[in-house]
């Protein structure tokens, strides 16, 4: 089963590997390397159900992924109370009717905030959200130092309307600063990608949790992985590049968990199992 470790200073508990929704919702202005069809609802509740057998508590959306709030709200009535919600402010997305390329635009005000996370928690049917990350333009310090969000999530907190607030960071400069003011900060970190490290190490300093996106580089990394179960030659099977892309973000120290998404269920649970394998070979290699 997925171990779990305490979201920072909070005193939620979450699974060390959460699962990502955006495919979800949206296929539009991705950067992942094939395209895709939107899944079926029989299919995000069988992918939902595969990461809970397996452990997984932790489940991340945003408004910007499309139809995936609405989604995951539809598959969890049942079952909120087993799982932590973590979803964004910030970023809007349209989706374009006549090409695959819709667009984003960005509001940091009090008021969208509010307005953000009251219409986040109509579509995921809760009263409560866990967690909420800022989501991010790439302007992280002019965010978190000179717009309203941050006040107005902290006032959220207060109220009661949610239990955690971050930002999910493009700059190492605002993941930098987000780990002091923050109980959570979203990083990219993969081997390819290190620029956020001194984030995770800080946030420990700090207390804040820390949780990892694009760790298979927004499926580059699988895209040319042999399918499990595949038989290919021994050489080649010898490396697994989802396997080491799993143990290189779980070797970083301070890590709260890794949010990764796939529309295939066997691929979910392949990589629930090697990031369980990673995660002890990091506990082996620490001791």
């Amino acid at each position: 089963m997925m171990p779990r470790k305490r979201l920072g200073r909070t005193d939620i508990e979450v699974s060390t590997m959460g699962l990502g929704t955006v495919k979800f919702g949206r296929n539009q202005s991705l950067k992942y390397p094939t395209p895709f069809d939107l899944p079926s609802d029989e299919q995000v509740r069988r992918l939902i159900d595969c990461a809970h057998s397996m452990g997984v508590n932790l489940i991340d959306t945003a408004p910007a992924y499309g139809y995936s709030e609405e989604r995951i709200g539809d598959a969890l009535r049942k079952s909120r109370k087993d799982w932590v919600i973590s979803t964004k402010v910030g970023e809007e997305f349209t989706p374009d009717k006549f090409s695959d390329q819709g667009h984003s635009r960005f509001d940091f005000s009090a008021t969208h905030t509010r307005m953000s996370v009251e219409r986040s928690l109509r579509r995921l049917r809760t009263d409560y959200l866990d967690l909420v990350l800022i989501h991010s333009d790439g302007n992280d310090l002019n965010i978190l130092q000179q717009t309203e969000v941050l006040p107005t999530l902290q006032q959220l907190k207060q109220e009661g309307w949610i239990r955690a607030f971050g930002i999910s960071s493009k700059t190492l400069e605002g993941g930098l600063l987000a780990a002091e003011i923050c109980d959570a900060v979203m990083v990219t970190y993969n081997a390819s990608q290190q620029d956020e490290a001194p984030v995770i190490a800080k946030s420990a300093q700090h207390g804040a949790a820390v949780l990892l996106k694009k760790v298979l580089a927004s499926g580059h990394i699988c895209h040319d992985a042999p399918a499990p179960g595949a038989v290919v030659h021994k050489v080649k099977a010898e490396i697994d590049p989802i396997q080491q892309a799993l143990d290189f973000a779980y070797a970083a120290q301070g890590v709260t968990s890794a949010i990764i998404g796939t529309l295939n269920e066997h691929h979910l649970r392949d990589n629930l199992f090697k990031a369980i394998r990673a995660q002890d070979s990091a506990v082996s290699t620490n001791e």
